[in-house]
């Protein structure tokens, strides 16, 4: 049975940027919290647990002082930062530099006024929840083509994106709003999506057609995994989204000779490697 993994797939920059931070303060014998899981991936955070990474939520986060608390790559809002500094508490900062420019081009566009401000994401999310932070929660979030229609199309919109999204459902969104925007209001839309990110739906198409099954591994709560799964989906209706090699169904394996492994920008290249060792122990 032939067994490729997808060199395309695994951490994005800022997932890598925001892993080597922990790992060189840890390696220091640092007491290291991070807000929140350092990726949408349960191995590798079990991993940095075993090295020493205390993950914290904002409550927890409130109660600390004189510690050193880590940023993951999908960045913050000033509240945070404000609660660091009252809290002496020094700040290793991973946010995505992508993710970064995005926070200061909002807030920059709602400090000046005027338009209001959509943000096309995910509610909730912690990218989301960074960039609605820049506009003190002013901002809309619509977080699919159907929220669209919720919009004033009497007022100036400036439509922005989550980084991590679907390039074709936001110029699907861009679209509509140019259709019904008021003769009489302004329309300006950023494209903020990650070329990292975007790039890999059409590589990944072409991973999942040249095989006969394919196994996405990836974290069940990650956005950016749920979107590229769903295409593989698509192209090859034998994908299955498993979170590690435990999970594999060997009857998955039946009258199958090539097995394609991918993954999210949250998968680490170690957790494919696994699923690989797997196959080549049980076919």
């Amino acid at each position: 049975m032939q067994i490729e993994i997808d060199s395309g797939s695994g951490f994005c920059f800022g997932v890598t940027t925001a892993i080597r931070k922990a790992e060189e303060e840890l390696a220091k014998g640092t007491t290291l919290y991070c807000l929140g899981d350092i990726v949408h991936n349960g191995m590798e955070c079990e991993r940095l647990k075993q090295l020493g990474l205390i993950t914290i939520d904002h409550e927890q986060m409130a109660d600390l002082h004189d510690v050193k608390v880590l940023l993951r790559a999908h960045g913050e809002p000033p509240e945070t930062y404000e609660l660091a500094r009252r809290n002496n508490i020094e700040i290793i900062d991973a946010t995505c530099p992508v993710v970064l420019q995005l926070q200061k081009k909002i807030k920059r566009q709602f400090e000046a006024g005027g338009p209001s401000i959509v943000i096309f994401g995910k509610p909730g999310h912690a990218e989301v929840m960074g960039l609605v932070g820049q506009t003190g929660g002013n901002a809309i979030v619509i977080a699919h083509l159907d929220d669209v229609k919720k919009l004033d199309f009497s007022h100036d919109i400036y439509l922005y994106s989550q980084t991590t999204k679907s390039l074709d459902e936001f110029h699907r969104i861009i679209s509509y709003i140019q259709e019904h925007i008021s003769p009489d209001a302004h329309f300006q839309s950023f494209d903020t999506i990650c070329r990292q990110v975007a790039n890999r739906m059409p590589n990944i198409s072409k991973f999942a057609a040249r095989h006969d099954l394919i196994l996405f591994v990836c974290g069940r709560k990650s956005s950016n995994g749920r979107v590229l799964f769903e295409e593989c989906q698509r192209v090859n209706p034998n994908s299955h989204l498993i979170e590690g090699a435990g999970e594999i169904d060997p009857s998955w394996l039946e009258g199958v000779s090539s097995v394609g492994i991918c993954g999210a920008t949250s998968t680490p290249k170690w957790l494919m490697e696994q699923c690989r060792e797997f196959l080549l122990h049980n076919s």
